[in-house]
This record gives C-alpha cells, structure tokens and sequence, in this order.
C-alpha cells in the first residue's frame, strides 16, 4: 500500500490536495491531518512515501513538522505549502531538504512535487 500523507489546518486545502492526488494515483491511500500532533499519531503506524504540509498551522508549523517527520522517516520527500513566499522561509525549507509549494494549490504543483520526490 502507498500511503501519503496531507497536514492541513484547512480541511478545504487538505481535499484539495487529497483530490488532485487521488486523480494522479487512485491506487494510493491518503492519511490526512489538521495539525502537526495530529500528523505524528496519524502515521504511527504507517510509513508515507511523501507528505505535503501546509506550514501556518495552530500548534507545530510545517517546517518544525517536516523536520520531525525527516527524523522519523530518513529521506521522505515533504513538500511545505504555503501562501508565504518569503525568501528566508524559503531558505529554511530548502536548508532542510524540503520542497517549497506556493498556494494556490494546482494539479502542476502537485504533479511537479510527486515527479521530483520520485513517485
């Protein structure tokens, strides 16, 4: 089973990623999230070929998400989405090897993740 993972404090975001997903890979299990803490239980038990976090969220933000979920999980491919294009959230993101997404959320975007995470 390929399972991947959507953290999202916007349930609209997380089915709109989760649909663009199920239309690249209906085979593929989608395990969502409304926070950082909920991501990490959520996969307690599962091993997700990629996430896609959003990074403003109550709680965790997506980097310090990403940056657990790399602990956990050696070389997952993270994707950050955001609406805040700043240069040095950015940076951050790409310092610690994950791939930035500019909102708005497009099947492109989402496309272009899964091909540059190997998937």
């Amino acid at each position: 089973m390929t399972t991947i993972l959507i953290v999202d404090d916007s349930r609209l975001a997380r089915n709109m990623v989760g649909s663009v997903i199920t239309s690249l890979r209906p085979d593929w299990t989608i395990v969502s999230a409304a926070s950082g803490e909920e991501a990490l239980q959520v996969i307690a038990d599962t091993v997700p070929v990629a996430a896609i976090v959003d990074y403003n969220m109550p709680g965790m933000d997506g980097i310090v998400l990403a940056e657990r979920l790399k602990e956990r999980f050696a070389g997952l491919p993270v994707g950050l989405l955001t609406a805040n294009v700043q240069d040095a959230l950015r940076k951050r993101a790409e310092a610690i090897d994950v791939r930035f997404i500019a909102k708005p959320i497009t099947s492109d975007k989402i496309r272009e993740f899964l091909a540059a995470a190997g998937q």
